[in-house]
């Protein structure tokens, strides 16, 4: 009995890993006009979208009133890239033909000071799962990287060292067993 928990345990593991991986390597490699994967790094949606929360970003034709949308933000990263926001559409406009949203965090009292023009609307949020963006934001660093690497290789060849050391034990018994006959 033991041993069936302890094998749907790793089955489960294994399982997380796996996922979690694959969200890592979908969110590092975006594929520009598709679903993206991005992580949500401020409390401004809050309690709609938690800090540390993970979010689906696809593209959409149109946007309304309401919408929470991922756009390129007004700050930059290190490497000089915009930081993707995600706030709700709380007005709109129409400024030459092309769309302008104004925004506004969940958790703050005031709209966004800048407004949003179309082109840097990467999407419209279509999931937010939450806590996984702390695992994809440590795996994204060395150490965690190592960690979704060594952990599940060292789990993995701690299991299959007591299969081997099982069969060899077995097969040294039943060695015995034919010396004795």
């Amino acid at each position: 009995m033991i041993n069936k928990i302890i094998r749907f345990g790793s089955y489960v593991f294994f399982g997380a890993l796996i996922f979690v991986a694959l969200v890592v390597v979908a969110s590092a490699f975006p594929i520009q006009g598709n679903i993206q994967i991005k992580v949500v790094e401020s409390g401004s949606m809050e309690p709609t979208i938690k800090t540390g929360s993970v979010v689906i970003v696809k593209p959409s034709a149109n946007y309304a009133i309401g919408d929470v949308i991922t756009f390129d933000g007004n700050f930059k990263d290190a490497k000089g890239q915009r930081v993707p926001v995600s706030h709700r559409i709380v007005e709109m406009k129409v400024e030459r033909g092309n769309p302008i949203y104004i925004t506004k965090g969940d958790a703050n009292e005031e709209a966004d000071t800048k407004e949003v023009p179309q082109s840097r609307v990467i999407g419209k949020v279509y999931l937010a799962i939450p806590y996984l963006g702390y695992a994809i934001a440590s795996a994204r660093t060395t150490y965690g990287f190592l960690a979704l690497i060594i952990i599940p290789a060292a789990i993995i060849i701690w299991d299959q060292g007591g299969k081997i050391l099982g069969e060899i034990k077995k097969m040294k018994g039943n060695k015995k067993v034919e010396e004795n006959t």
